[in-house]
């Protein structure tokens, strides 16, 4: 892991080299562009920009109208805001009638942890992965973010992104790295365990593999940026290769990562697995790595966590 990155900025300037290739994206947002770091496309060009107030359900319905133009409106603002407040205009203007339009959710997860619960966004994923034919991503570093932006503007459909806030220490390196939605990366192979990461703590979930390695465990780490259309393929081979699947998410563990995981394993290679994320509670506040700590989603926590479950069930006699 090397330097970090602001995540937002990152997107900023992902979207305006995709307003510079492309005349027909548009940026959009909610009294929060300069904070959804939207200013630079709106300096580039004036005419493609649009800040409203805080209405997001009508701003929904006016990018859908925009999109039946040809237009590829790029909406971005709070992420609780336009996932939760704005659940029936994301299913019928966009799920329902396809409509191809990208809508951002910034400060995701606990990201405005001095904020609580009601500034805090846990049940995204989960909301969006009922709509038809709606692609998730989740970028887990500054390198991916870019890749995202630019691949979800190419991508003809509707499309939910998440970032959060907090600085993104940079895993990938941009030269080499190559995103293709809905295909998992294999950041790590091993036969012991496998840990699957996605967004802001997929560094935490490196770090616990790294922490892992050096007691002798054997770890395989994957990268979900795409958590709808899953990389099925991907992770099945997983599951039969190593046989315990841990996912970690900064997302409630119901329907999220792991539930749309177990869901997949259930019906097709039934697999032990343990869910790291927050609970079936609302998000406390405080500094944000105690936060993320209070839910198990440090490194040595997410370590600790593979180490019970690798002991579960083993002889006590003689540990086979």
């Amino acid at each position: 892991m090397s330097d970090k990155k602001d995540p937002r900025k990152t997107f900023g300037e992902a979207l305006a080299e995709a307003g510079e290739k492309n005349s027909r994206v548009m940026a959009i947002s909610a009294d929060s562009s300069s904070g959804s770091q939207m200013t630079m496309f709106k300096n580039k060009f004036p005419e493609r920009h649009l800040e409203f107030g805080i209405m997001e359900p009508g701003i929904t319905g006016i990018c859908a109208g925009l999109a039946t133009t040809g237009k590829i409106p790029v909406f971005a603002t709070i992420a609780p805001f336009v996932t939760g407040r704005n659940f029936d205009q994301m299913k019928v203007d966009l799920g329902y009638m396809k409509q191809n339009v990208k809508v951002v959710g910034r400060c995701a997860g606990l990201s405005y942890y001095h904020l609580g619960p009601t500034h805090q966004s846990l049940e995204d994923v989960a909301l969006m992965r009922t709509i038809p034919g709606m692609t998730i991503l989740n970028p887990g570093d500054p390198v991916e973010i870019k890749a995202a932006t630019l691949a979800m503007i190419e991508h003809v459909g509707p499309v939910f992104m998440k970032i959060g806030s907090d600085p993104m220490p940079v895993l990938f390196d941009e030269s080499k790295y190559k995103f293709q939605l809905g295909k998992g990366i294999t950041m790590k192979e091993g036969s012991d365990i496998t840990i699957i990461g996605t967004g802001t703590v997929l560094c935490r979930a490196a770090e616990a593999a790294d922490i892992l390695e050096k007691e002798g465990v054997s770890v395989r780490l994957i990268n979900i940026h795409t958590i709808k259309p899953l990389d099925n393929e991907l992770i099945l081979k997983a599951a039969e290769e190593t046989g315990k699947i841990v996912t970690v998410e900064e997302h409630y563990t119901n329907g999220g990562l792991g539930g749309a995981v177990a869901e997949l394993l259930a019906q097709n290679c039934p697999t032990e697995m343990r869910m790291i994320g927050v609970n079936d509670q609302f998000g406390s506040n405080g500094p944000y790595d105690e936060l993320i700590g209070l839910y198990g989603l440090l490194g040595p926590q997410i370590a600790d966590t593979c180490r019970k479950f690798l002991a579960k069930g083993k002889c006590s006699c003689c540990g086979g």
